[in-house]
């Protein structure tokens, strides 16, 4: 697959409006219409937090899951929150060091979104 149908959607922000009116549809609706071959989810900064602690936040981002996206976390971030834990176990999540990736992404020309 070439790096041009790769979608990478960088989630950074605690606002809920954000991430229910942009990030998550437009995510979802990448997947599910085949707008991107390849499409991941990076949950970075203070999005770790609410995403540990708010439920329609967490079941919405399970469809999203389920649709084929793949979700990554930011383990620094999740370490400085204290819900690694969380995010590994109950939401079942790849928890990683996430600068050497998203460095990656972007010297090879992925397409990469920032909420």
């Amino acid at each position: 697959m070439k790096n041009d149908e790769k979608l990478v959607v960088l989630w950074t922000s605690s606002d809920i409006e954000v991430a229910l009116k942009m990030v998550f549809m437009y995510t979802l609706n990448s997947k599910l219409k085949s707008w991107w071959e390849e499409v991941t989810l990076v949950v970075w900064g203070p999005s770790t937090k609410l995403l540990s602690e708010n439920i329609e936040i967490q079941n919405y981002l399970r469809v999203i899951k389920e649709s084929g996206v793949e979700v990554l976390a930011c383990r620094a971030c999740a370490d400085e929150y204290g819900v690694t834990d969380i995010l590994e176990n109950k939401l079942e999540l790849k928890v990683i060091y996430m600068g050497i990736p998203l460095t990656e992404y972007l010297k090879n020309g992925i397409k990469v979104i920032t909420f």
